[in-house]
């Protein structure tokens, strides 16, 4: 009972500062720490996938999209819990703590050490970390998607009616903080990210990349609650959402019951529901339902806008993030979204879209969008394939012939290209014949030696996939006559006997050093220059010495090429899917709340982002059900699509018809008011004739009265 009577009570009015109540400011706070909170998380997460949980691009981004769907499909649910049963306040507090301890989970899922028992830097049961991260994304998306319809709507319950231009304010200071929030946490949370950390063995610091993140939003909900006893709380009115849905509902059944041809038809579906609902209610479920269809298309553009967090951050991740003396990493990217949308908004509204005015142009939001492709990728072998790059140690020419291939090699040289076969293969090497059978699916590296018998072939193996985060992968060939201590990075290889391979080691972009020694304490450094993600195979050649110019000793083969496709080139295509968000987004919207009932604005804002729900949807399904081996095919398969989209768009929006519901509600008001007063005027007229009956039967039974008087006095 308190707690009804609570939400009962009227309105109090909120200390205020400025002309504005000082409640709001606990909710912009809030916001901008939310916001922080879930775009950070979000930045980092599809690189989490591959890099922690090791799944693969397609599985990867199968999930991040399910996540982001999750979080556009229950603010419908957090809305009807706040309007018909718990209020905004209290709603807002209950997910936000739901929401909190989602983020927490999540960072605990990153820290590998907690199953690391053999302290190799590696999780032990990695079954535990995929239910703890997808446990706390659950969360995660039933409390950021919860409160979404509720924050911005409680800060306008703050003003009084007379303070429409402070409410204005306040929505623009609230995107202001939501845009700031996300701005921050994709510069930050990458760079944490990037940080090493763990008790036994240092890794990249994922933890504290989720980890920040539940701080903030540990933060937002505390501010939130302080700012409890100056919020104006309106109790719970019921959600017409929910009236919507019934209505529909309604008649649709009512429709079914009366397919028979006997029934007369009606002008529209919707009117099965007059034998339930008002008129008013049915016209405006029509303009909704009007809209609502228009909307159909627009998922297919939210399907290429949120792969900025999943393709086209894997795709930086192949790319060249040296931007001169700045180095971006591949999440870092994102940010360019939120930096120009900030600085195009006011270009859109004060100089592009007056100038389309002016010169009376149709303008259509949609950009069609292709993506440069990076040529530096390897390409591995299929399953029934197997690579071979020769090369040669000995110091003269040797002539390779392995199957068709005819490969003269120079001394200290390899052959130019992956050699592809399919089966095993005939060697020869300056006459000698050998058959080479290797496994499918492998790419090796054969090393020609000069042994006591002759030239032997000696197959080391080879790297199975492209370093992955910018490193570079580095090994060593000691083709010198005594065995040496290689140290590659941070990593110590350690002897390397005559005609033998290290290990491949992971050297970070920028200046290496590598240290060579041998047995009787000599030492030689050998400098180089990595990009990204490059991989080289070092030859120690015979000819090597320690002294002042040991680096010629050293000949580098180059395995995979660095990423030298700058990540610049993402860009354009974030510049063009920007200002096709400004002008769709904002447009939609503006279109939307034009077209739609005074009462039912919020129901087309859940289904504005229910496309956006089913845009990551439409990702998901691309990304699991296509068999298309290269990316840049699905990147054309999304550009036709949305072409086709645009078409089908264009075509609905030519038929479609423009209404103003205001009218049409106050043509609705006037024939209820209008029939309330007919209603009204009958009531009189049958009270009157009540009255005048009444007065009839009185004066009747009156005489009849007398009558009986007279006789009995007779």
């Amino acid at each position: 009972m308190a707690e009804k009577e609570e939400l009962k009570k009227s309105r109090k009015k909120s200390p205020g500062v400025f002309g504005y109540p000082i409640s709001i400011f606990f909710i912009v706070i809030n916001e901008f720490c939310e916001r922080f909170s879930y775009y950070g998380m979000r930045a980092v997460l599809v690189l989490y996938f591959k890099y922690f949980l090791r799944w693969d691009d397609d599985f990867a981004t199968t999930i991040y999209h399910t996540f982001a769907a999750l979080c556009y499909l229950t603010p419908i649910l957090g809305a009807i819990i706040a309007d018909s049963w718990l209020g905004k306040f209290k709603t807002i507090v209950y997910l936000s703590i739901i929401y909190t301890l989602g983020q927490v989970v999540l960072a605990v899922s990153a820290i590998h050490d907690i199953t690391d028992a053999n302290r190799d830097g590696t999780p032990d049961n990695m079954t535990l970390h995929i239910a703890l991260s997808m446990l706390g994304l659950l969360l995660i998306a039933l409390g950021t998607g919860g409160i979404k319809p509720c924050v911005a709507a409680f800060g306008g319950d703050q003003f009084e009616d007379h303070q429409e231009k402070q409410r204005g304010t306040f929505f623009s200071i609230f995107y202001l903080s939501i845009n700031a929030g996300s701005l921050l946490s994709t510069i930050i949370t990458p760079i944490l990210r990037g940080q090493e950390c763990g008790i036994y063995t240092q890794q990249q610091c994922y933890s504290l990349a989720f980890g920040v993140p539940a701080a903030l939003m540990a933060v937002a909900l505390i501010v939130f609650i302080a700012g409890s006893g100056m919020y104006n709380k309106t109790a719970p009115q019921g959600n017409v959402m929910v009236k919507v849905c019934k209505c529909i509902g309604f008649a649709i059944k009512n429709r079914f019951r009366h397919r028979s041809s006997q029934y007369p038809k009606r002008e529209h579906w919707m009117d099965w529901a007059d034998e339930k609902y008002d008129k008013l209610l049915i016209a405006q479920v029509k303009m909704v339902l009007k809209v609502l269809f228009l909307y159909i298309p627009l998922p297919m553009f939210w399907a290429l806008f949120d792969q900025q967090g999943s393709r086209w951050t894997l795709q930086a991740t192949t790319m060249d993030g040296n931007f001169g003396a700045l180095t971006i990493q591949p999440d870092q990217m994102q940010t360019v979204n939120p930096i120009l949308i900030l600085l195009l908004v006011p270009i859109m509204d004060r100089i592009v879209y007056p100038l389309i005015s002016k010169c009376k142009l149709n303008f259509t939001p949609l950009r069609r969008i292709t993506l440069q492709i990076d040529k530096t990728l390897p390409k591995f072998p299929s399953n029934d394939e197997i690579q071979v790059k020769f090369i040669n140690v000995v110091n003269r020419d040797v002539q390779v012939t392995a199957g068709d291939y005819d490969l003269p090699l120079k001394p200290f040289m390899a052959s130019e290209n992956y050699e592809t076969f399919t089966e095993s293969f005939q060697l020869s090497l300056d006459g000698n014949v050998s058959t080479v059978s290797l496994p499918k699916g492998t790419r090796n590296t054969i090393t020609i030696v000069q042994q006591a018998d002759g030239l032997v072939p000696i197959d080391f193996g080879d790297i199975t996939k492209k370093p992955e985060q910018g490193a570079n992968a580095i090994r060593f060939f000691n083709g010198f006559g005594s065995s040496l201590n290689v140290t590659v990075g941070d990593k110590e290889m350690g002897y390397i006997v005559p005609n033998n391979m290290s290990e491949y080691g992971s050297v970070a972009r920028g200046s290496a050093k590598y240290q060579i020694k041998n047995e009787a304490g000599q030492e030689c450094v050998i400098p180089q220059e990595l990009g990204f993600g490059s991989s080289y195979t070092m030859l120690i050649l015979p000819t090597f010495n320690f002294g002042p110019n040991c680096s010629d000793g050293v000949h580098q083969i180059l395995d995979i090429e660095p990423n030298s496709f700058s990540m610049a080139w993402q860009i354009p295509q974030y510049f063009l899917l920007t200002v096709g968000e400004v002008v769709f987004s904002v447009t939609g919207l503006e279109f939307s709340y034009s077209q739609a009932p005074s009462n039912m604005k919020s129901v087309l804002q859940a289904g504005w982002l229910l496309t956006v729900a089913f845009g990551n949807i439409i990702v998901l399904i691309v990304a699991e059900a296509a068999t298309l081996e290269e990316q840049w095919a699905e990147y054309i398969l999304f550009a036709a699509l949305l072409i086709l989209v645009c078409i089908i768009f264009a075509i609905m929006a030519y038929f479609y018809t423009y209404i103003d519901p205001a009218k049409i509600e106050a043509h609705f008001a006037n024939k209820e008011h209008d029939e309330k007063e007919r209603r009204k005027s009958l009531d009189m007229v049958k009270k009157a004739s009540f009255q005048h009956q009444d007065d009839d039967n009185k004066s009747s039974d009156s005489s009849s009265d007398e009558e009986e008087s007279k006789q009995s006095r007779m």
